[in-house]
């Protein structure tokens, strides 16, 4: 038996990278997928492949930094497969680059509505809906929810932020049957990286930052999130892992 057989999981931001590696991951492993993501196009491509492999899916298009989007996600969800077992909180932006004084609000506003805010609003929503039966969360962090990091004040602000706001939920519902951890990677070699303005030449400077001397892949962070989201993990809550080559223990 498949290890998510009979299970219904959301991903967030699974139009690419990390997001559709797990989504992928989930499926091959017998869950029904939701695959949602600000782009439609996208997350239509990731459904098209999953349904391609065998697997069951279906596209979502929803900003999770608006609440009433959230809200909408997960009815859809119940509406669609009538439970939901799983999310993966994963959609996030690498935000404006500059120091904190001279950061602007709405740069700042913007990577914690959706780095942030979304875990929240999308947490509250599927919370409720995992209530009757149980369930289990896993939120995007990032190594940079442990450590600073010149010129991304709002992105390690939100990141923090993550980590604690997974804790304090892990705590209140344990009792309740949900789990809820977070994963922080490394600097992964996914599109965000290129938007984020990295050519080749710094992505390998980035790189010399892991001692295990390369950036990591999002089937290696997808790894872990399914672990996480298994039973195999059933007596992890409220916990935090990194996936990141040793970059936090230089």
């Amino acid at each position: 038996m498949k290890q998510l057989e009979n299970k219904v999981a959301i991903v967030t931001g699974g139009g690419s990278g990390i997001g559709a590696a797990t989504a992928r991951l989930y499926a091959a492993e017998g869950a029904r997928v939701i695959v949602s993501d600000i782009h439609e196009e996208s997350c239509r491509k990731v459904v098209a492949e999953i349904t391609a492999a065998g697997g069951q899916a279906y596209a979502v298009t929803a900003d999770v930094s608006d609440a009433q989007q959230c809200e909408a996600l997960i009815a859809s969800t119940i509406r669609h497969y009538q439970q939901l077992d799983i999310a993966f909180n994963n959609a996030g932006i690498g935000g404006e680059s500059n120091p904190v004084g001279d950061m602007s609000i709405e740069g700042w506003n913007k990577v914690i509505a959706v780095n942030l805010n979304s875990i929240f609003y999308c947490m509250k929503y599927e919370i409720q809906a995992m209530l009757p039966k149980g369930g289990n969360i896993v939120n995007m962090s990032s190594i940079l929810g442990q450590v600073g990091f010149a010129n991304a004040a709002g992105y390690v602000a939100a990141k923090h932020g993550v980590i604690g706001l997974s804790q304090t939920a892990a705590i209140e519902y344990a009792e309740r049957g949900i789990r809820i951890n977070a994963v922080g990677p490394g600097f992964i070699d996914t599109p965000l990286l290129s938007a984020a303005g990295m050519d080749n030449k710094v992505k390998q400077q980035i790189a010399t930052l892991h001692p295990i001397g390369r950036l990591g892949k999002a089937e290696e962070v997808a790894a872990l999130v399914l672990w996480l989201s298994t039973e195999k993990a059933s007596f992890v809550n409220g916990a935090y892992y990194a996936v990141d080559g040793g970059y936090l223990s230089r």
